[in-house]
């Protein structure tokens, strides 16, 4: 599957301080937001917490989180996010996209707003 990258705002949830948008690499196999710490602190997002993350390269690291309104495509969701190293790449990550109801298509490797989000097997029992 080849890359697809999304403009995406981040805002701190008081919507406060100036908001951070940027392309953001679209990930499904990382669960969590990611962004510059410096870039986030500009948009009023601080440390709630620290977690520990598995690098590409299988390196773990411990990283400081936040919370913060993300939208991208017309949608918007309320996220943890990574405050990562300066320089790094934003990633957004998959508890994002799906709360939003958006999904990737592998073929076009395009995103795509979803007909409904599925509650099937909440009903199904």
């Amino acid at each position: 599957m080849g890359l697809t990258h999304v403009t995406v705002c981040v805002e701190c949830l008081a919507k406060t301080g100036e908001p951070y948008e940027n392309e953001f690499l679209v990930d499904t196999g990382v669960i969590d937001c990611l962004a510059p710490a410096a870039a986030l602190a500009k948009a009023g997002i601080h440390a709630e917490g620290k977690d520990v993350y598995e690098l590409a390269n299988g390196e773990i690291v411990e990283y400081p989180y936040g919370f913060a309104r993300i939208r991208f495509m017309g949608s918007e969701t309320v996220s943890k996010i990574i405050l990562g190293p300066d320089g790094v790449e934003p990633i957004l990550g998959v508890v994002a996209l799906e709360s939003t109801g958006i999904g990737v298509d592998p073929v076009s490797n395009t995103l795509k707003h979803m007909t409904a989000k599925p509650l099937k097997s909440i009903f199904s029992r």
